[in-house]
């Protein structure tokens, strides 16, 4: 089977050049969308001393020589939150990011090692203010480039009316039949026996080993996610504590986080949180996600004890990360996100 033309071949580039147009005209329009909002764009370094601390992501590793030759591992951040939350304690009110980030074991028609992650912060805000945002940001996505809706696989989207706010309880109890409130404690502890024989009922399957996080995550991908974003955009909120490892409970019930996704045709395009400030907790949920990392994939990542500090002087903030590249896809209609990277990262040989 003959290999694809490489995408610097001349005929390739100019079948995705009008995507990357597309690219550039929305990054401009997004530049100018915070600047007119008094947000200041900062950049912030790749390279840290911890890539993150969520139990899934997967980052790249490398070492730091001095001149003495003794070495220091670092990492390539999987997003510049830690970088951007530091500049919230020195004192920034709004802020704004376009920063490359890297995941390791991602690559596919939405994933790809090296992206674009648009960040922007809050200092003293809700985070209901960063879904007003999202709507603002869609419907100048599509107005950039010329289109009335947003499009993935022969979904659509109209990028023009208000997003859907939909909790995670009543999207389990909408699309599984699952009411997964009854599953957590009021201190947030999860009851995996009670969610497993709730997702039985459901015909959903179980394994013996199944964790409550896996459960969860198995109704959230199989059941939940193909059903949001589709008419209309949809706004995913107050995630249980327990799947919001950087967010804070929400005064009404401590058992959900001020945690929320964006969806757009079945794409997860944002993920936010009304920002976690205090400290020891986030090191104590630090502790149990680089526990669960060891536990699945047999490797931990630092703490950044940098970031642990400057959290104990962090404002109340609100903070939001939206995959660049994949607003872009919905916006100019591409179907893989290589198409609308300028230089996408070198595949392997066979």
């Amino acid at each position: 089977m003959p290999h694809a033309s490489p995408w610097w071949t001349p005929d390739v580039h100019a079948d995705r050049r009008p995507f990357l147009i597309g690219r550039n005209r929305i990054q401009s329009a997004l530049r100018r969308y915070f600047d007119e909002r008094d947000f200041v764009e900062v950049d912030t370094a790749s390279l840290q001393v911890s890539p993150g601390n969520e139990a899934h992501l997967h980052a790249f590793a490398t070492q730091a020589l001095g001149h003495d030759g003794s070495a220091q591992p670092l990492y390539l951040h999987t997003s510049p939150e830690f970088a951007c939350k530091k500049l919230l304690a020195a004192g920034e009110k709004r802020i704004a990011c376009f920063a490359h980030v890297y995941r390791n074991r991602e690559r596919g028609p939405l994933h790809h090692p090296e992206f674009i992650m648009l960040e922007w912060y809050r200092a003293g805000e809700s985070y209901e203010a960063l879904m007003r945002d999202c709507g603002e940001i869609l419907a100048l996505a599509a107005e950039t480039t010329g289109t009335r809706s947003l499009t993935y696989q022969g979904r659509t989207t109209d990028p023009f009316i208000e997003p859907e706010r939909l909790s995670l309880a009543e999207a389990f109890d909408r699309f599984a039949g699952i009411d997964l409130l009854a599953s957590i404690a009021g201190d947030g502890e999860t009851d995996r026996d009670q969610l497993a024989a709730a997702m039985r009922v459901s015909g959903l399957r179980v394994a013996d080993d199944d964790t409550w996080a896996d459960l969860f995550s198995r109704v959230l991908v199989e059941k939940v996610e193909p059903n949001l974003g589709f008419g209309r955009p949809t706004i995913l909120d107050e995630y249980p504590v327990a799947e919001a490892a950087l967010a804070r409970p929400t005064a009404q019930d401590r058992r959900v986080a001020e945690r929320f996704e964006l969806y757009a045709c079945g794409v997860e395009l944002a993920n936010a949180f009304g920002e976690l400030t205090d400290a020891a907790e986030q090191r104590r949920r630090f502790e149990l996600e680089m526990a669960e990392k060891a536990r699945v994939y047999g490797e931990t990542y630092p703490l950044d004890e940098d970031f642990l500090s400057a959290l104990a002087i962090m404002p109340e903030a609100s903070g939001i990360a939206l995959g660049f590249d994949r607003l872009v896809m919905l916006a100019t209609g591409a179907s893989r996100i290589d198409q609308v990277l300028w230089a996408p990262v070198a595949e392997a040989s066979a």
